[in-house]
């Protein structure tokens, strides 16, 4: 799709200064600033797969990052973090993964990581030797033997702890484990923070293939996973006796980013779900599923976990994948609710369609079921997106996929926007409700018992400007859009 210069200046710029204004919030612990964009339209939906291919990421009253992404499903969204990391701290570029265990970032001996990013943000190589508080982690201690499952054959005693992880895509990040000291903002206060920080053990990355390489354009300085693991960064900092294990993420899909805070939310109330026990991701026990007022007829056995099977629910997957027996009747509901429609089928996957009327009022809701009578609504305006004067259906045949995700059912943002989700890790449950995620929400101190208001922020960045700044700019380029 073709446009003037001008207009395509205008167009992307504008939409780049908009998502600086993203929401954030606090918590007694500690807060690290997220930020979000919206990169340029891809001229492909193909990206969109492509993007979840590779996901297959004293007690405070929790960790607040002021989040940042978007979830639409018609621009490749990305949730990042700015964190601080090393004595005197350095500022490092993280993306948010909820699917992964591990926090690393690239490190000055690595000849393959990327150099600059087209985010809008200065990439940072850590090194070791420029940190005061940083140690390496050596084969002999525990957290190695834990995240390797015992002694490495050839691991000695004086050799550093190595750590390998590979991507669905087959990208991979290899390198070693460190431990310094992380920096993020404790909330001293309703919507008032200062500076804190605990000792994490993380990845140095020292080698990067695939799309974690230097050919990567919109890069970052690392991943910081949030998964359930011990080695992954909640799992440390509540160890150690910083939070509790407990986080919860808000996503904002009409503005972009939203809220993430490690703590206990008290503020909206939220109806928890069983986390499936012994499982590596988040997987849930969902019962039924619903279209309109109809219940789909789906075998029950369909719905257990294990063998490739059972509900995962993953921030980091833009779209949301069902498995061909749950797909198949419920896209042609969708469809039928409107007979004078004409699908068709853009990139292979994307089913999509004409239509001038407002979605919500001519397509039905979609209504997952899970255990404890614990239900996620779907909206049209969610699950359908605009693409090129056409409205394609967010929904994905996860039978389409590889043979390992053929029965799989995995909720990313396409679901997850616009609710508060609630991961409690300390009971093993997880939980959502429908929030404005630009607002607040309210997260105890355990220690205290003080409840604390933390609320949206303006996080500034490589395009940050003031208020009048972003006034005239913002009607300049409104004027050279009509131009």
């Amino acid at each position: 799709m073709m446009t003037s210069p001008i207009a395509d200046f205008s167009i992307r710029t504008l939409i780049s200064i908009l998502t600086l204004f993203i929401v954030c919030v606090s918590s007694n612990p500690g807060v690290f600033n997220v930020k979000y964009r919206y990169p340029r339209l891809q001229g492909s939906l193909s990206a969109l797969k492509e993007h979840d291919d590779k996901r297959q990421l004293t007690i405070l009253a929790g960790i607040d990052l002021p989040l940042g992404g978007t979830g639409r499903p018609d621009i490749l969204g990305l949730y990042y973090a700015k964190i601080g990391i090393g004595t005197p701290a350095k500022s490092y570029y993280v993306q948010v993964d909820t699917g992964s265990d591990i926090m690393w970032v690239n490190c000055i001996q690595c000849r393959q990581c990327p150099k600059r990013s087209n985010l809008g943000i200065e990439l940072t190589l850590y090194d070791i030797e420029e940190s005061e508080s940083a140690k390496l982690v050596s084969c002999d201690e525990d957290f190695c033997y834990q995240i390797s499952g015992g002694p490495l054959s050839g691991c000695k005693a004086n050799m550093s702890c190595p750590y390998l992880e590979i991507y669905g895509d087959g990208s991979s990040t290899a390198g070693y484990f460190v431990k310094d000291v992380v920096q993020y903002d404790s909330v001293a206060g309703d919507l008032k923070t200062k500076t804190a920080n605990g000792s994490v053990i993380f990845g140095c990355g020292a080698r990067q293939s695939g799309d974690l390489d230097s050919s990567n354009e919109e890069a970052l300085d690392g991943i910081l996973g949030f998964g359930k693991a011990n080695s992954s960064m909640i799992s440390q900092l509540a160890s150690s006796g910083r939070v509790k294990k407990i986080f919860a993420h808000c996503l904002d899909g009409r503005n972009g980013g939203g809220i993430f805070a490690i703590g206990r939310v008290v503020q909206p109330k939220v109806n928890m779900t069983p986390l499936v026990p012994n499982q590596p991701h988040y997987n849930v026990n969902m019962t039924a599923v619903q279209v309109g007022q109809e219940f789909l007829d789906i075998p029950a056995d369909l719905f257990q976990p294990g063998d490739r099977k059972g509900a995962i629910i993953d921030s980091g997957t833009t779209l949301a994948y069902l498995p061909e027996i749950i797909y198949e009747p419920l896209v042609k509901k969708i469809t039928s609710q409107e007979p004078s429609l004409k699908v068709h089928i853009v990139d292979k996957d994307y089913k999509c369609f004409q239509y001038s009327g407002k979605v919500d009022e001519g397509f039905p809701n979609v209504t997952f079921h899970f255990e404890n009578s614990v239900f996620l609504r779907v909206y049209p305006h969610d699950y359908l997106f605009p693409y090129e004067g056409m409205w394609c259906i967010g929904w994905q045949n996860s039978g389409m996929q590889s043979r390992d995700r053929r029965n799989m059912t995995l909720l990313g943002d396409l679901v997850l926007s616009n609710k508060l989700v609630l991961y409690d890790l300390e009971n093993q449950l997880i939980g959502w409700t429908e929030y404005n995620c630009s607002s607040s929400i309210k997260v105890k101190d355990e220690g205290t018992g003080t409840v604390h208001l933390v609320g949206s922020h303006f996080i500034s960045s490589a395009f940050s400007l003031d208020t009048s700044l972003f006034s005239l700019l913002l009607l300049l380029l409104i004027t050279l859009f009509l131009l």
